[in-house]
């Protein structure tokens, strides 16, 4: 159900703005987002959203419950841009790597709403088609069930996890973010070998470390999950031709009987 669809309909403003705009949800939540882009979550209040709107601040009420059914609205918005133009490549681990990398740079285009997006659950239609097609990648792979949820969880958490954690390094100022970068190599590169051997010995690596680490875990998790995927099925034929050779040596005792 849409946010429209939601909110009764003789609630919804059908006569122009003060700015001559004739309200909608979505022009709502374009506005919202811009909003939340420029100024951040927690400054965001629908008072701001009306006058940016040229309307008095209840109307956003005709269109959505209270705010946390606009940033919801906002936060699914999102996600169903950011599976714009995807489709099954016949890889389900490839595909699982790009659902959450999607989610991960959907994530880093908008830092500001990401502190609020990566954490919460929109229940709405972008966020469960998004849900039903990584379930149904490992479900395709052979997996159960309950584990086929287990490694999508694991999956769309890794990537939401980095999402939130870089998000908030591009929300510091441009100074800090630099001071951080170059602390891996004036702070860290130039510890004594006697004191942090470890550190010495790997110190012209160091600088990595102020880069994203998101595709590096997405490929090491896609990679345990196919060796599982590959185990199981190893298991399974295994556990077929047992039952087949068991039953072939019952039957052979049967007419030697």
């Amino acid at each position: 159900m849409t946010e429209s669809e939601r909110v009764p309909a003789e609630r919804k403003r059908r006569r122009p703005t003060s700015s001559g705009v004739v309200l909608s949800a979505d022009l709502i939540v374009d506005a919202a987002r811009d909003l939340i882009d420029s100024q951040g979550a927690q400054a965001f209040t629908v008072r701001k959203l009306g006058a940016a709107l040229g309307a008095d601040p209840s109307a956003v009420y005709r269109y959505f419950r209270n705010t946390e059914d606009l940033l919801l609205a906002l936060a699914d918005r999102l996600i169903g841009e950011s599976m714009a133009g995807f489709g099954p490549s016949g890889d389900w681990g490839a595909d699982l790597r790009e659902l959450g990398l999607r989610a991960y740079r959907s994530a880093l285009r908008h830092p500001q709403i990401a502190a609020f997006s990566t954490i919460r659950v929109t229940g709405r239609p972008h966020e469960q088609r998004v849900v039903d097609t990584g379930v149904g990648l490992l479900l395709g792979a052979g997996f159960d069930e309950a584990t086929a949820v287990r490694h999508y969880h694991a999956l769309v958490d890794t990537a939401l996890g980095h999402a939130a954690l870089d998000a908030g390094v591009l929300r510091l100022a441009p100074a800090q973010r630099a001071a951080d970068e170059q602390a891996w190599q004036d702070r860290y590169g130039s510890l004594p070998a006697d004191e942090y051997p470890n550190l010495h010995r790997v110190r012209e690596q160091l600088p990595l470390m102020a880069a994203s680490a998101v595709e590096r875990a997405l490929d090491l998790l896609v990679a345990a999950m196919r060796r599982e995927a590959v185990d199981r099925g190893a298991a399974e034929s295994g556990a077929t031709e047992r039952e087949a050779a068991d039953r072939v040596a019952g039957e052979g005792a049967e007419r030697a009987g």
